[in-house]
């Protein structure tokens, strides 16, 4: 198991911390050119302000990274990015980039996006962990498996809980949290707003069956939606057009588990058409570079049984 240290803007966090009713936050990068895979999602990911303050203000679970432009985070999520409005935003993007941003550029910047956010009260900040230098400007990483850090990283894990846990740190671990059906540890569970980024993210901004780019259009679909025991994860996702996403979700269309299209003949005796649909029969669907970000086959599986019209 493995924890971040992030340092943080006292004024995002100060600002995160007046409204506690955000449980999902985009800790933003104002470059979006390197990607963060310091963490799994689910591992835990803290809050540290600079010096001279210097202190562990709080913390949640990290939920997935995606390179958004900066209207695109805003939309997802709002206050959740530390700033008050979307000017502000990109007023303070440029002031780290050290040039002001047109009204005309949208940038992309880096989005590590954290869910289950809790802040400490100020008599309740934490010294820095162990071996983390002042001079460290964006963040460090530790392995929880190590005894130089394991008892202190028990204790804050336990603070963003809300309880004491007994957790073998050597062992891979994830933050457990509310899903519709099976309550289990997963590993995999995104925070709703970060399941629709990173599905952006992981399909290029195009729709997986049509290859469509207009984005206000895009949906990230669920797979086995979360009614029926679905996820907010990655392999559990689609970003379908907004009318294919219904056609996928009402069963007229699905997808097999090699990634291959299928269309129910029943699209064509309701409603008389569908072509565009059944030319492309058997081709297969655009899917995520990274293997493990690709429709998982249980899913697949689980949507082909439950609710395509096969006949």
């Amino acid at each position: 198991m493995r924890a971040y240290v992030g340092v943080t803007d006292g004024d995002w966090y100060r600002f995160l911390a007046a409204r506690p009713s955000l449980k999902e936050v985009n800790f933003w990068r104002p470059a979006g050119s390197r990607a963060f895979r310091a963490l799994s999602p689910g591992e835990p990911f803290l809050f540290k302000t600079h010096h001279p303050h210097n202190r562990v203000v709080g913390g949640g679970f990290f939920s997935g990274f995606a390179q958004l432009r900066i209207s695109e985070a805003w939309s997802l999520f709002g206050d959740g990015n530390g700033v008050p409005s979307l000017a502000e935003m990109r007023r303070i993007v440029g002031r780290y980039r050290r040039e002001a941003i047109a009204d005309s550029d949208d940038p992309v910047i880096g989005c590590v996006l954290i869910r289950d956010t809790v802040f400490f009260a100020a008599d309740r900040s934490a010294e820095p962990p162990p071996e983390f230098a002042s001079n460290i400007v964006q963040g460090k990483g530790y392995d929880l498996a190590a005894r130089t850090s394991a008892g202190y990283f028990e204790v804050l894990v336990g603070r963003l809980l809300g309880a004491s846990v007994d957790v073998d740190l050597s062992q891979p671990w994830h933050r457990p949290g509310p899903t519709y059906g099976d309550p289990r540890l997963s590993p995999y569970r995104l925070g709703q707003q970060a399941f629709k980024a990173v599905v952006l993210n992981a399909y290029g901004r195009r729709c997986a069956i049509t290859g469509d780019r207009i984005q206000p259009v895009l949906q990230a679909a669920h797979i086995r939606p979360l009614p029926a025991g679905g996820e907010h994860r990655i392999d559990n996702g689609m970003l379908l057009r907004s009318d294919v996403h219904t056609l996928y979700d009402q069963g007229y269309l699905a997808v097999d588990p090699k990634h291959r299209l299928l269309v129910s003949p029943r699209l064509r005796a309701e409603f008389g058409n569908g072509e565009q649909f059944y030319s492309r029969v058997g081709t297969q669907i655009a899917v995520p570079e990274a293997v493990r970000d690709r429709p998982h086959r249980e899913f697949l599986e689980w949507h082909l049984d439950e609710v395509f019209k096969a006949a």
